[in-house]
């Protein structure tokens, strides 16, 4: 057996910690609570310089909420906003909940899936010299936090491998607590569909209140044959939803969801399950919590109920707290003395809203709200548990959670530099192709690497779409780990020799104003990965089906945009509620939208341009291979996909190249390994 870094810090885990079974065995007064000897956060990491504007109100039942952490246990290394880890989390947690106690108090904590891909601490081990899946190593650090209630995301349900490691892993992991109210499985051993989690869950809060809580997926279609959606609209029929709706005894409804919030999004159906639930039960509150778009947001559904969504990539940490909730079975406080309280009533108060016009319960409501986002650094985190704990924010399992994510960044070379990249580049905080946009740095890095000594001279086009990018890349070591989060995909250079320059450069034009796919979808080769077990029947493990579902990290059409009022720049967000919602007051990002694609040029004259009757290598992306094609077609030429063939060897993705570049650029190699590190996103920016 191997005997990893990972393995050693998790024992280190066990023996500091008890293993919890469930809440009734948790011991909060027992946990030991230390004076840090070791470097906060990751030895890398930076820490915040702006505090939080105010204290968060504490209401009858409070709530945490993450979403879509996308494998960033880590935090972000380079971007001071967001630098704590999860073992800082895992810390706060621990000091909420004793405030919770302390102010007599119910604290639950909560999230709504995707899990992975989109950082190297989850997807390196999803890589074929790793011969694992995506959150092999990351899925356990995150199961060190205990939640209260989960749910899944598309991301778990994409590859049929990894919706099997959530069946057989992680859902036994957190066991009730796991919801999938519409998501089935094939369970291999018995060639049954069964819930990869639980469709319900019913408990009472340890200050007495009852609660019914689903999980709901949006109606995804790009999951492999192995796992089946059941629509919302269908679910909501079914006799063990109604019968659990009709529940005589409960308090409240908690629906979360890997799903968008805002009553105007096509692809919300949390709308439909609170719908099925009002026309049952029309004056119980009913609480959602959703994920997905990855923004933070906040919708009123009507003047008991509300919805909240939390951001992505552990960037935000949701916190909603509501008072007013009628229950007999309350032993708690309903506003805590001490500290602020819930004061909001369920009425939209933002004109910038795109949420829908509210609805209302049948009767009168006492019910009030409090939203904020949080910003994810450990500033934040201290700030707000103040007072919660007697010496020190960090607890012994808090500080074996990070050691841990230290031992595994290290078992899997996520730190090993390329180079330093020399300033910030951003995916839309700058315009399109200026100094300031990730893109001019790609055009770049395509002309220099993607390119063969036996065609070296000949003139290359090289075209892809922009949605093979997922996020910036912040001013520091760009390392094995950087090239996952810039890019985790794998696809493969293809080109069609000695095209017709006349036609060849047509091609771009053609592709963005054609009906082409540009957001990149996913498949099992999409990250990397290799088939684990190819005897299983095709029923069992069959092959994954593609959605267009990843986009490019930014968020036009959302009621905000990433991290965008005074002193850093950050998320700038407008919800149903307002403009008061973020913890930190910051200003606010610029954001220009670029092209669906865009191309690089390798030997062309000086002018960039060659004759009519010249011809060049088109060189583009296997995922594009067919649109290329077809758009060359309508524009006079004759090839078919047969003629497509690889232009560089299959294994050299748009996950190398952006490495292959770091390693040859002079630039990025003047400072090597002590890279100078910039402030973040949205500083400095070059247009």
């Amino acid at each position: 057996m191997r005997v990893t870094n990972s393995a050693w810090a998790s024992a280190l885990l066990a023996l500091v910690t008890p293993a919890l079974a469930c809440e009734s065995c948790e011991h909060p007064e027992q946990d030991v609570v230390m004076t840090r000897h070791v470097r906060r956060m990751q030895p890398d990491a930076q820490n915040a310089t702006v505090a939080p504007r105010g204290p968060l109100a504490w209401g009858q039942l409070n709530v945490l909420h993450t979403t879509d952490t996308h494998g960033w246990l880590e935090g972000h290394i380079r971007e001071q906003n967001y630098g704590a880890d999860w073992g800082d989390y895992v810390s706060f947690v621990k000091q909420m909940r004793q405030k919770a106690r302390d102010l007599d108090v119910d604290l639950l904590v909560v999230d709504t899936g995707d899990l992975h891909d989109g950082a190297g601490l989850s997807d390196a081990t999803g890589v074929a010299s790793y011969g694992g899946v995506n959150g092999e190593l990351s899925n356990p650090i995150f199961e060190q936090l205990d939640y209260d209630l989960l749910t899944i995301g598309n991301h778990e349900l994409y590859v049929s491998e990894i919706a099997y490691e959530t069946f057989n892993q992680f859902a036994k992991s957190y066991g009730e607590r796991y919801l999938t109210s519409n998501v089935q499985i094939r369970n291999p051993s018995t060639g049954e569909l069964e819930y990869i989690g639980k469709k319900y869950r019913y408990f009472t809060t340890k200050k007495g209140l009852r609660i019914m809580a689903f999980g709901v997926l949006f109606d995804f279609t790009g999951n492999s044959n192995a796992s089946v959606i059941t629509k919302a609209a269908d679910m909501v029929k079914e006799s063990w939803f109604l019968n659990a709706v009709n529940h005589k005894n409960v308090d409240a409804f908690l629906v979360i969801g890997h799903n968008p919030v805002s009553r105007k999004s096509s692809s919300n159906t949390l709308q439909t399950v609170y719908e099925a639930i009002r026309a049952i039960k029309p004056e119980t509150p009913i609480q959602m919590f959703g994920g997905h778009t990855h923004i933070r947001d906040f919708a009123v559904y009507d003047d008991k109920s509300v919805g909240m969504e939390s951001g992505r990539y552990c960037e935000t940490l949701g916190f909603l707290s509501m008072s007013g909730i009628e229950s007999s079975h309350y032993r708690g406080k309903v506003n805590p003395k001490g500290v602020p309280n819930p004061t909001m009533k369920a009425k939209k108060v933002s004109t910038a809203s795109a949420s829908a016009s509210i609805a209302s319960s049948t009767g009168s409501s006492n019910m009030t709200f409090f939203r904020r986002y949080l910003d994810w650094n450990r500033m934040t985190f201290e700030y707000h548990a103040e007072g919660s704990q007697t010496k020190a924010f960090d607890t012994t399992k808090g500080l074996a959670v990070s050691e841990n994510i230290t031992a595994t960044r290290k078992e899997l070379n996520l730190t090993s530099i390329y180079g330093c990249a020399p300033q910030t580049w951003c995916l839309s905080c700058a315009p399109f192709m200026s100094e300031g946009s990730i893109y001019s740095l790609l055009a770049r890095a395509l002309s220099a690497t993607i390119i063969t000594e036996e065609r070296a001279s000949k003139p290359r086009l090289i075209i892809t779409n922009s949605g093979h990018i997922r996020f910036d890349l912040a001013e520091g070591a760009f390392d094995y780990d950087s090239s996952f989060i810039v890019s985790p995909f794998t696809d493969a250079f293809n080109y069609l020799p000695d095209v017709p320059y006349h036609l060849a450069s047509q091609v771009l034009a053609a592709l963005e104003s054609g009906d082409y796919p540009s957001k990149r979808d996913l498949s099992t080769e999409s990250f990397g990965f290799t088939q684990m077990n190819p005897s299983l029947d095709s029923c069992i493990d069959p092959p994954v089906t593609r959605d267009n579902l990843i986009t490019k990290r930014s968020y036009p059409g959302g009621r905000i945009i990433r991290r965008q009022t005074t002193t850093t720049p950050g998320y700038v967000t407008t919800d149903d509620f307002g403009s008061d919602g973020d913890d930190t007051v910051h200003s606010k990002i610029p954001y220009y939208s670029v092209p669906n694609f865009f191309q690089a040029n390798g030997s062309l004259p000086a002018n960039g341009t060659l004759a009519a009757d010249a011809t060049v290598d088109l060189i583009f992306l296997d995922y594009v291979a067919g649109s290329v094609v077809k758009a060359l077609n309508g524009l006079g030429g004759d090839y078919t996909d047969e003629e497509v063939t690889y232009y560089l060897p299959k294994n050299f993705t748009t996950n190398s190249y952006l490495p292959a570049y770091a390693k040859m650029a002079p630039e990025w190699q003047a400072n090597v390994p002590n890279c100078p590190v910039g402030l973040g996103i949205g500083y400095n920016i070059t247009s």
